[in-house]
């Protein structure tokens, strides 16, 4: 399986399915959900974060130790988060048969972050899946 590697801030994430269904147990029709603005969902990886350039960089300066040309921000989400997400934002893929949101870090609203106690718990994240794949 190849690797699957954001870009910036774009934050993948698993989409919840209890959006699809009732408190009783009822599906609700695609039309329904479409017409809810917020979703929510795990995050599943991060890309490496917002842009920004390096005050150390400097191509004048042939001896000095080689630096990288930019620096990034890192995102707040990270993975094992629960997001809350505007739905218009975000865009549906499919990998490794499954489908997943790349969502920019601006358009999530709120971050619920679990205990780090429970991260152990939650299966699928993307370094569970390569974990296995090398045992």
């Amino acid at each position: 399986m190849p690797e699957l590697i954001l870009v910036g801030d774009r934050v993948l994430i698993d989409v919840d399915d209890e959006d699809k269904q009732t408190q009783a147990g009822l599906y609700l029709p695609a039309t329904v959900v479409e017409k809810e603005r917020v979703r929510s969902g795990r995050v599943v990886s991060t890309g490496p974060g917002y842009l920004m350039p390096n005050p150390d960089y400097s191509e004048s300066e042939a001896w000095a130790p080689h630096r990288n040309a930019a620096r990034y921000l890192p995102l707040q989400a990270r993975p094992g988060d629960r997001a809350l997400f505007l739905r218009k934002e975000a865009i549906e893929i499919r990998y490794d048969e499954r489908e997943y949101l790349i969502v920019p870090h601006g358009a999530i609203l709120a971050l619920i972050r679990p205990d780090p106690d429970d991260l152990d718990d939650l299966p699928g994240t993307l370094d569970d899946e390569i974990q296995d794949l090398l045992d």
